[in-house]
């Protein structure tokens, strides 16, 4: 008889697998129709639908941003309240425009049934502008030259 891991266990895992480049289990801790919201207007701003697409499209299409082996994921803590996580973590890597990407991040994740049903990741969305998209034209708020 196996027990359904908790929330918190899941995200963590989750977040360690990232970190370790464990793509098997990655892919195991997405229920199929999950989603994922990237907030913001960078051209990966956007309510990702669906396990494939979270996995291979968002973050698979941000591992061509950055020097290879040169990503580190740290989690630096969670909190769980129910079916949902916070969870806080760094991301730091070279980027392939030299850049160094630095950035602090909080994803509140709901997990039902062992598996991650959705995302909503905050971030500094200037500085992910900044290092991964230099040449992208975000629209700015009114009242800015």
């Amino acid at each position: 008889m196996s027990s359904t891991p908790s929330p918190r266990t899941v995200v963590i895992r989750y977040v360690e697998a990232v970190r370790d480049g464990d793509a098997d289990v990655i892919h195991d801790s997405f229920a199929e129709d999950a989603t994922w919201h990237y907030p913001g207007s960078l051209p990966v701003s956007k309510v990702w639908q669906g396990r494939d697409a979270i996995i291979n499209d968002f973050l698979g299409g941000m591992g061509p941003a950055f020097v290879p082996g040169s990503l580190e994921i740290a989690l630096v803590s969670t909190l769980a309240e129910g079916d949902r996580v916070a969870a806080e973590w760094t991301s730091r890597a070279t980027t392939v425009h030299g850049s160094i990407y630095d950035n602090r991040c909080l994803g509140i994740f709901t997990v039902r049934d062992g598996k991650i049903t959705s995302v909503i990741e905050y971030a500094d969305t200037h500085h992910v502008a900044a290092t991964l998209f230099p040449d992208h034209d975000a629209p700015r708020p009114a009242g800015d030259a």
